[in-house]
């Protein structure tokens, strides 16, 4: 054991870097194209609201209309959801303010998930000024959630305040327009109810639009009233206030199937809601988030990333909730797309990985979804297999139903060996991979016992029906397919790693959970016998059938690498072996795609490459990222951007495999960085700061009083104290490591030995300046 004898540092500099709210903020300087009142404001903060600053600092803004999806401000809170932008094809006399809800959706199983069970379009209101359109000056605040601003036109301006309400799920839009714009209309426009998926490919035999929305006035609220063939409704509610020279409009959106009850509560939320002044309803809205932001803090010098990393965090809480559906491809922000609704061999994994990391549990439907509608999963596979396996097709609607099995609406879960259908088969063991990371960073016992486990198991069951021994004595699996790349191979690595992952998984939980379960002998006979990963010169294959040569943008045959952490490069030989994988799979151009960059930078930050994964990163940013942080292919999808955080989380912690890695894969411009209560699994939070190229301090706070191990990164000798500012004990773990002994509660603060820094955590300096996202005037 190593016990510190230095003299401790202050009890008051070791308490305050201990509360999530507590300490003074350092300013350590504002971006250099701030304005004179953002820095005044930012100064009147300073010492008492550091996440104030890294917001505000954050805040997208637009000096020029934005004119689709992808360039606007957006608003939303996991179901109501709202995308703003000049109206199409009359930029000059309309804006846009999309009305979408990622509960609507259709109910004819029949026609599959992607036309039947899809998402529907529900409209958009227009605000029409009376003069023509001639400027705007916007600024979407991350910390309020709420869209600020004017419109000018040839006849006045207009001065408004948006956002989607929290709780309420009300949009609310406040104008106040001047003498000349007192005549400025909003107009309702109903979107037909048909798949958006009809814009790209052709409709299914049989299929047809829903019939046209009723728009009626009732006693003084407007509604849209949108029956479905299936029976059920979807309704859009609205009302306009006068106020003054103020009119605030109030839009709500209700869903009910198969009843018709979505009239009345609609109606009833537009009016208890149009009671209230927009500045009332705005208090409680913005109560929540200036506190969902407080869970955690993080600032590096690199001004545009950090900026777009808190937009991510404003992006999330505004598509996801835990009680929302699992986000579909484009989030709450609807529009046509040729994947409407919700994807799961990777969509759906990477769009939630930054929850963990950044402290956001509270946006977990993941692990939700799959435990609420498990018995759905059972139905997804062939009957054979229902009694004991379970599966998820690569596309769901909420319910994760995914409808009639045709080649044009979309297929359940396919069997090994035989296509049709498409042998897809691990995507559900992908997707409970992010309830373990859920347990793992909270160690809540109920997430492994109650979800992960019993799904898990009958996961891999479904597997265990096709695993086979062949002439060489080990266990192969039929033909499965590697997601996207095109064609089935005899033991695809997509599949063999998730299999080894999960008998993995499944022993380690079985052990937890004291379960002696009798599968538990053909779970470690996978794990002995199964057959190594198929690789060639070029490093790993699609499959034993399949080389990997051509371009690609999934990683499908690299998740054994990334996310599962199972081949991590412990030997030259597998470093090498991951290297040459990942060069020869970006190596291809042609099909890459944004998320191609955001896997290159984490396995490259898994290597401690951090120049790399910093270069994969700016390629990210300069090819794909949009104006508004948004993300495209063919449609919108958002999943990019949000994985783009988690390759972030990847360079500056990674806690997988048992050991707290502290700043793993910084590049050397990030000299200076502050993160304070990140979570790590273990579920440990963790504050950490690094000033001139060196770590100076680590702070871990345990919550389950799990094994701790931490790779802390200072140099030389070392001082641990307790929460008190007490010398704690540890032990040496070889590589730079320690372990710790920490009960659920308390902490350990690890310093140099000798060394008395400054606890509190601060915005460091940026390195140069960066333009604010949005459509700023440059």
């Amino acid at each position: 054991m190593s016990s510190p004898s230095v003299p401790d540092p202050s009890r008051r500099t070791v308490l305050a870097t201990g509360s999530a709210l507590g300490g003074v903020l350092l300013t350590s300087g504002l971006t250099t194209q701030a304005s004179a009142a953002d820095q005044t404001e930012a100064a009147t903060a300073t010492h008492d609201d550091p996440w104030r600053i890294v917001l505000d600092d954050a805040d997208m803004v637009w000096q020029k209309m934005p004119t689709a999806w992808y360039e606007g401000p957006f608003l939303g809170n996991g179901f109501l959801g709202s995308g703003i932008y000049a109206e199409p094809g009359a930029a000059s006399t309309a804006v846009r303010f999309n009305i979408q809800h990622s509960e609507v959706q259709d109910h004819r199983p029949e026609f599959g998930s992607l036309f039947g069970l899809a998402r529907l379009p529900i409209g958009y209101f227009t605000l029409e000024p009376v003069g023509a359109i001639t400027g705007l000056d916007w600024r979407l605040s991350l910390r309020d959630a709420e869209l600020t601003g004017t419109l000018t036109t040839e006849k006045g301006t207009l001065a408004l305040r948006a956002l989607v309400h929290n709780d309420r799920s009300v949009l609310a839009v406040e104008v106040t327009p001047s003498e000349g714009e007192r005549g400025f209309r909003w107009v309702f426009h109903p979107a037909d109810a048909i798949s958006p998926r009809a814009a790209f490919k052709p409709l299914p035999d049989g299929y047809q639009g829903n019939p046209p929305a009723q728009v009626a006035d009732h006693d003084g609220v407007s509604a849209a009233v949108q029956p479905l063939l299936a029976g059920g409704q979807h309704v859009t509610a609205w009302r306009e206030r006068t106020r003054g020279r103020t009119r605030t409009l109030y839009v709500h959106v209700a869903h009910s199937y198969p009843q018709t009850t979505a009239l009345p509560r609609a109606l009833k939320t537009v009016r208890a809601t149009a009671q209230l002044p927009y500045s009332a309803l705005s208090v409680a809205h913005r109560a929540w988030w200036q506190a969902y932001y407080r869970k955690s803090f993080l600032s590096l010098p690199d001004a545009r990333i950090q900026r777009f990393y808190w937009i991510q965090l404003y992006k999330a809480a505004s598509a996801a909730r835990r009680d929302a559906p699992v986000m579909a491809t484009s989030g709450p922000w609807l529009e046509p797309t040729p994947w409407p609704n919700t994807w799961w061999n990777l969509n759906a994994q990477l769009e939630y990985w930054l929850i963990h990391g950044s402290n956001h549990l509270e946006l977990d439907a993941i692990t939700r979804a799959l435990s609420e509608f498990r018995d759905n999963l059972a139905k997804e596979v062939s009957a054979p297999y229902r009694s004991d396996s379970l599966g998820i097709p690569r596309t769901t609607d909420p319910h994760l139903v995914n409808g009639a099995a045709d080649p044009l609406m979309g297929y359940g879960v396919g069997i090994p060996g035989q296509d049709p259908p498409t042998p897809e088969v691990g995507d559900l063991t992908w997707a409970l991979h992010n309830v373990w990371l859920s347990y793992r960073h909270t160690m809540d016992n109920s997430i492994l016992r109650d979800v992960l486990f019993p799904l898990l198991r009958k996961a891999i069951n479904y597997y265990l029906h096709f695993l086979e021994p062949g002439p060489d004595g080990k266990l192969h699996l039929p033909a499965t397919f590697s997601p996207e790349y095109g064609g089935d191979s005899r033991d695809c690595n997509y599949d063999l790693m998730l299999l080894t992952w999960g008998c993995r998984t499944l022993l380690e939980s079985a052990e937890l959970l004291g379960i002696n379960d009798e599968l538990a002998p053909r779970w470690r006979e996978v794990l002995a016998k199964r057959v190594a990963y198929p690789t060639d010169a070029n490093g790993f294959m699609i499959g034993a059938d399949i080389p990997f040569a051509k371009s690609h943008r999934h990683y499908s045959h690299l998740l054994a690498v990334y996310p599962l952490y199972e081949v991590t490069g412990r030997t030259p030989d597998e470093r090498a072996l991951i290297e040459k994988s990942l060069a020869h799979w970006v190596g291809f151009e042609g099909a890459l795609q944004g998320y191609t960059f955001t896997g290159a930078a984490s396995m490259s930050a898994l290597l401690g490459k951090g120049e790399d994964a910093l270069q994969y990163l700016g390629e990210l940013m300069t090819r794909f990222i949009q104006p508004n942080t948004m993300y495209q292919e063919s449609g919108p999808v958002i999943e990019t951007p949000l994985s783009a955080s988690q390759s972030l989380h990847d360079m500056i912690c990674q806690s997988w495999g048992g050991i707290i890695r502290v700043f793993p894969a910084l590049p050397a411009a990030w000299a200076d960085l502050a993160v304070h209560d990140f979570r790590t699994q273990g579920a440990f939070l963790l504050s950490a700061r690094r000033q001139g190229g060196t770590t100076r301090w680590v702070r871990l706070v345990s919550e389950a009083g799990a094994p701790c191990v931490v790779r802390h990164g200072i140099p030389g000798a070392i001082d641990v104290r307790d929460g008190l500012g007490r010398p704690r004990r540890y032990a040496e773990a070889g590589d730079g490591a320690i372990q710790l002994t920490l009960r659920k509660g308390e902490s350990a603060l690890i310093t140099a030995k000798g060394d008395h820094p400054d606890l509190t955590v601060a915005p460091v300096r940026p390195n140069g300046e960066a333009a604010r996202w949005g459509l700023p005037v440059t």
